[in-house]
This record gives C-alpha cells, structure tokens and sequence, in this order.
C-alpha cells in the first residue's frame, strides 16, 4: 500500500446524527481517488488564532470507493478546537489532512465476528461492514453480529440504516442497545458488556474488534479473555 499523502479536503456535506454529532462527508479535490482500507484513520491539521497548529486523528467511517470521498462521525468536544472547528464548517469549505494510517483493519481469513461499539467508535465499524457486505466474496456467508451501545434513543447513529443493511443482509445481526432506554425501546438494555457472553461463550473460533472509550474496551478484552478467546482473535481501537 502506498504511503501515506497530504490533501485539501472539502466539505460537501454535513449531517447532524444528534445534538453534539455530526456525519461529515469529504472530498478531495486534487486528486481522483482516494484509496484506504476499512478501519483506518486520518489525520487532521489546523492553525488555531493564536498560531499554534494542532492536528488531530479520526476514523473514516464510509467504505472505500471509486472517488475520492470519504466520512466521519465526530462528537463535537466541550472547548476541543478541532472537534468544533470541523462541525462547524460550511459546505465548501476545506483542511489540511494526512493519511490513511492505522492497522486497526479486517483480517483475514474472515470468520464469524463480532463488532463491540459505543459512541462514534462506530465509526470504523461502519466502514467495514459496508466493504464486507457490499460483495459477497468478501464476508463468504460468515456471521456478522454488530454490538452497538449507547446511552438513550437519540444517541444511536445511523440506526435505520443498520437496520437496513440487517434486512437485506440474512447473515448480519444488528444488536443496539441502551444503558438509559425510554420505557418504549424495545431491543437490548444494558451496556455492550452485558450481551457478549451470549454471543462468543463457546466460540473461541470468532474474531472481535473493538472501538470506543478505554474502559469499555478494556472490560471487553477482559471479557473475551475469561471466555477463553485467544487475544490474538481480539483487535481493539481506544478513542482516549
């Protein structure tokens, strides 16, 4: 894979998934393609007022394409100059980033696997499980269970558009569930935590990747371990 470059990327699209998130879509205007693997980040470069340039990493979360696009899911981060800078940029508007860099990417062979997430650490998932499903070579039929927690309704992103990929996809099992659920949700509760046992007890055979905040990771790996999982089968991202 060649290495990594550094591009002007332009916004041309920006999605608010809740009140402090947003799915930003990029292109690149100087070249015609932008090539990464599925799971891995970018790193962003911007001069702040009092000329300090700060630089900052985030994981694309769109799959690979033909053009030069690509997305991101980001909290916008109480008195985080990136974070605020890039939610509130305008359409047309451009930074400075480098990459792709990362290996927190699909290994293969691919065999049943589980995705654990919370917040935007879903965001690589994403990327992923569009690849894999978007061409049946590339998941061969495997289980595909996506484990996906956060707080209240509101919080999930891009819920019908899992559930969408789960309807037209029989071996993918979209499993949201909420710490802090409305009387009405109807799915899982509790942390993500709470429902791997279920699913990997017994399946050492599995693969598990990981992303989000460090305790939640950490507790999964923990998890998986006592289960009797090779941590070589466990790949994990930590976002703090």
């Amino acid at each position: 894979m060649a290495g990594f470059q550094t591009h002007p990327a332009r916004l041309v699209r920006s999605v608010p998934l809740s009140e402090l998130t947003k799915h930003l879509e990029f292109e690149m205007p100087a070249i015609s393609r932008f090539g990464f693997v599925p799971g891995q980040w970018l790193s962003f470069q911007q001069v702040k007022p009092d000329g300090e340039e700060l630089t900052r990493a985030y994981s694309i979360s769109s799959p690979p394409g033909d053009d030069a696009r690509f997305a991101l899911c980001l909290n916008r981060v109480q008195d985080g100059f990136m974070s605020n800078f890039l939610c509130d940029m305008k359409e047309e508007d451009e930074i400075r980033c480098q990459g792709p860099f990362g290996d927190f990417i699909l290994r293969p062979p691919i065999r049943d696997t589980i995705f654990i997430a919370t917040g935007t650490g879903i965001a690589p998932f994403r990327s992923m499980l569009h690849w894999l499903l978007g061409d049946e070579s590339r998941h061969q039929g495997r289980q595909l269970w996506l484990l996906f927690g956060n707080r209240t309704e509101k919080d999930i992103y891009y819920h019908d558009e899992f559930l969408g990929l789960a309807a037209e996809h029989p071996n993918f099992h979209y499993c949201p569930t909420l710490s802090r659920g409305s009387t009405e949700w109807q799915v899982l509760r509790g942390y993500v935590q709470d429902h791997v046992a279920g699913l990997a007890k017994g399946r050492s055979d599995m693969q598990a990747y990981i992303c989000g905040l460090d305790k939640m990771v950490k507790a999964n790996r923990e998890l998986l371990k006592s289960l009797g999982w090779d941590r070589k089968s466990i790949r994990y991202e930590k976002y703090d």
